[in-house]
């Protein structure tokens, strides 16, 4: 094949319109954009079964979960099914060594038994509708982005203020394609959410981070909730005499299980993609950021996993903290590779030599967007020495270190103390005080001593030290360069880090509490550290990226100029979309194939006695063995997760995955390793999202849970007969 051959195979594999099962779209315009496509890919429903204003629909049934996983009705009682994973946080609340509810599993037998989670919320979307003329109102194309900006934001509270709703329901409006477009989102919001049951974590959790992003897979991430409705079925705070929810829409739930390409529908909220970023932007996360990000958080987990695998207590307070670290870094290795293998970056440098080749050829177009991509290449370069110092300080200084955190959100007390004095800061201290107690109660100083030694070699030996604090860099030479001692320094004379003393500090009042914390030690090594983040290294890279930001915008819009021809979808910000696509398995390298379906055959090949994330409940075992499965076993095996092609991201957890006459097949959770670079760039032939089957959910509920009452709710159907 000829190298012109190839390019141009690669421009029209770009140039194509979205392939089915790519893309993360608005229900409101499924009618118009999908609806045919995916009928002719084996959907039975009409777009109005999917999202209608008119009565209940598939919409009815999805919540955005506590604002970042989503979850389903699958019940006219309000029962509500998410991730194990999205609901860990609750679940671990909840949990003390003597009734540990996370290691052992947790069902309530009654509705009595279930248990409130102040601050969780399930917020449903009444309604969508596009107000992009309403919101561009007065806005020209000549305009400076600060009017613009005025503009907009003027307009968008006129909408706002404008729209029909009920006293009880909120409106938003969002961007799409860059602030080219916008919609606005009615809602309801119900803040009497409880726990109703969660596996052990060895199913909800089972292969941990070994497993995680990884294909086969065998976990059972779900766990159960349920919604409580004030009078008139309407939104209320947490009450004992609220009632459970009834929903315009509850999910029945199919007992017929999957076949390969099957149709599927996940529905949920995405929480962000870039898909349409230029090749320098790939090159620079690929080549430059995704190490530096890995490298750290490499460290981080090694002292965590090592602390969680010694101590129950430890693992017990650190398992949602170092779930959060591990989940993005894994992803971060895996989008890389996916990168590299697709051969990525030369598709989308393909695609923009077409673009450029368009906009050459077009006077119009050559003035407004014959610099585009040229102004790129030299923002991205000009912005990668401050993005790199921003990674290094935001890891070190905002994610892996609990004691940066702490000391930082401390800060703020100091601040407003410093604004308006003790009357400014008095109203804050009981949330304070929350906070404290909060953190301490799942904080080891010892683990964190640890991280904080491990990352300062990090810091010292890695970062540029044009962005290294004086103020660390004399402490760490009083310290004879060696990061234990540092850390011993710091730790050692810290008091804010002492529960006693924190409580002491409280109970005297605005003005000893912001004095314990102005003179601690370790505060201020943090806040010198924090400073530098924050100061010109942080205010440079803002700049740049405010550049880039404004030149991506009107990209977006020369994008959809030039290449009239493509179908083009939104990137996630957080709102209601479907992604469709079947039931498929893949090839991730040369001469290996993976089938879409596991089963419980193959937890028990990796079940490992008293490993914590391999280790299988002995009634598990003892299940399996008798083949007891239940109706919701297949031809004498237990089928435990599926995969397809759906385009999912982070905040499609828990979304459910539906089949073609609307009903629950299963619980989306993760994606495949390989094609986890689906946030910039879907490929169809590695891209999978992975799912727990629904029968395998039932299973745990009935048959090991023994919460049969459950599923007694839900409407059980058998769609293929």
């Amino acid at each position: 094949m000829t190298k012109k051959l190839f390019l141009i195979l690669l421009v029209l594999s770009n140039c194509r319109l979205a392939q089915a099962t790519e893309g993360m779209w608005l229900p409101l315009l499924l009618q118009q954009l999908n609806e045919a496509e995916m009928q002719s890919m084996g959907m039975k429903m009409t777009a109005e079964d999917i999202y209608s204003v008119n009565r209940g629909s598939l919409k009815d049934a999805i919540v955005h979960f506590g604002g970042f996983c989503t979850a389903e009705v699958i019940s006219t009682q309000g029962l509500l099914l998410t991730n194990h994973h999205c609901g860990d946080e609750f679940i671990q609340s909840h949990s003390t060594l003597e009734k540990n509810y996370y290691e052992n599993g947790f069902w309530a037998a009654s509705k009595s038994e279930e248990l409130p989670n102040p601050g969780l919320f399930a917020t449903f979307i009444i309604r969508i509708e596009d107000v992009t003329k309403q919101v561009l109102e007065n806005v020209t194309e000549e305009m400076h982005p600060k009017e613009r900006q005025a503009w907009v934001t003027r307009n968008t509270e006129r909408v706002k203020s404008e729209a029909q709703r009920e006293d009880y329901q909120d409106v938003m409006v969002r961007p799409f394609f860059e602030g080219n477009q916008y919609f606005l989102f009615v809602t309801e919001t119900y803040r009497d959410v409880r726990l109703v049951g969660a596996p052990p974590a060895s199913i909800g959790k089972f292969g941990a981070d070994t497993d995680n992003w990884v294909w086969p897979r065998h976990t059972g991430d779900f766990s159960v909730f349920r919604i409580y409705a004030g009078p008139g079925n309407r939104p209320a705070e947490y009450s004992p005499e609220n009632q459970p929810y009834q929903p315009r829409h509850a999910l029945p739930v199919s007992l017929d299980g999957v076949d390969a390409d099957d149709f599927t529908l996940v529905f949920g909220f995405p929480g962000r993609t870039e898909e349409y970023l230029p090749s320098p932007a790939i090159e620079q996360r690929v080549n430059i950021l995704n190490p530096i990000r890995i490298g750290i958080r490499d460290r981080t987990l090694e002292v965590m996993n090592e602390a969680m695998r010694k101590d129950p207590m430890v693992r017990l307070q650190y398992v949602s903290k170092q779930s959060r670290i591990a989940n993005s870094w894994k992803k971060w290795i895996g989008e890389s590779q996916g990168i590299r293998r697709t051969n990525a970056i030369a598709q989308r440098q393909a695609y923009e030599k077409e673009f450029q080749k368009r906009v050459e050829a077009n006077p119009e177009w050559k003035e407004k967007y014959g610099s585009i991509l040229p102004r790129f290449r030299q923002l991205y370069a000009e912005q990668e020495p401050y993005a790199k110092a921003r990674e290094y300080l935001g890891e070190i200084a905002g994610r892996n270190v609990e004691l940066f955190r702490y000391a930082n959100t401390l800060h703020r007390l100091v601040k407003s103390y410093d604004a308006s004095g003790a009357p400014g800061l008095e109203p804050r201290m009981g949330q304070a005080q929350d906070y404290i107690e909060g953190f301490f109660k799942d904080y080891q100083p010892d683990v964190d001593r640890q991280v904080f030694a491990s990352l300062m070699e990090v810091y010292f030996n890695e970062l540029n030290p044009a962005y290294q604090s004086k103020f660390a860099i004399e402490q760490f030479v009083n310290a004879d360069k060696d990061y234990q001692t540092l850390a011993s320094l710091i730790y050692g004379k810290s008091q804010i880090i002492r529960p006693d003393v924190m409580r002491q500090a409280i109970a005297a009042g605005p003005e000893g509490l912001v004095t314990v914390i102005r003179e601690d030690y370790a505060y201020q090594f943090v806040r010198n550290i924090s400073e530098v983040n924050e100061g010109d290294a942080l205010k440079e890279y803002q700049r740049i990226q405010e550049d880039i930001d404004l030149l991506q915008q009107e990209y977006m819009k020369a994008q959809m100029e030039v290449f009239a021809e493509k179908r083009f979808y939104p990137d996630a910000n957080s709102t209601l979309r479907f992604t469709y696509g079947q039931v498929d398995g893949y090839s991730p390298r040369d001469a290996v194939r993976y089938e879409p379906q596991t089963y419980l055959d193959g937890v028990m090949e990796k079940y490992i006695p008293g490993d914590y994330e391999f280790d299988v409940p002995e009634k598990l075992q003892q299940l399996y063995a008798k083949k007891d499965y239940g109706p919701y076993g297949e031809n004498g095996r237990m089928p435990v997760c599926f995969i397809g092609t759906n385009h999912t991201t982070g905040g499609n957890s828990g979304s459910p995955a539906i089949d073609a006459h609307g009903n629950l097949i299963g619980l989306n959770f993760d994606r495949a390793w390989e094609g986890t670079m689906s946030d910039i760039n879907y490929d169809p032939s590695i891209c999978r999202n992975i799912m727990v089957d629904i029968r395998y959910v039932l299973f745990i509920i009935d048959k090991l849970g023994g919460a049969g009452h459950l599923i007694e709710e839900m409407e059980l159907v058998h769609p293929k007969g």
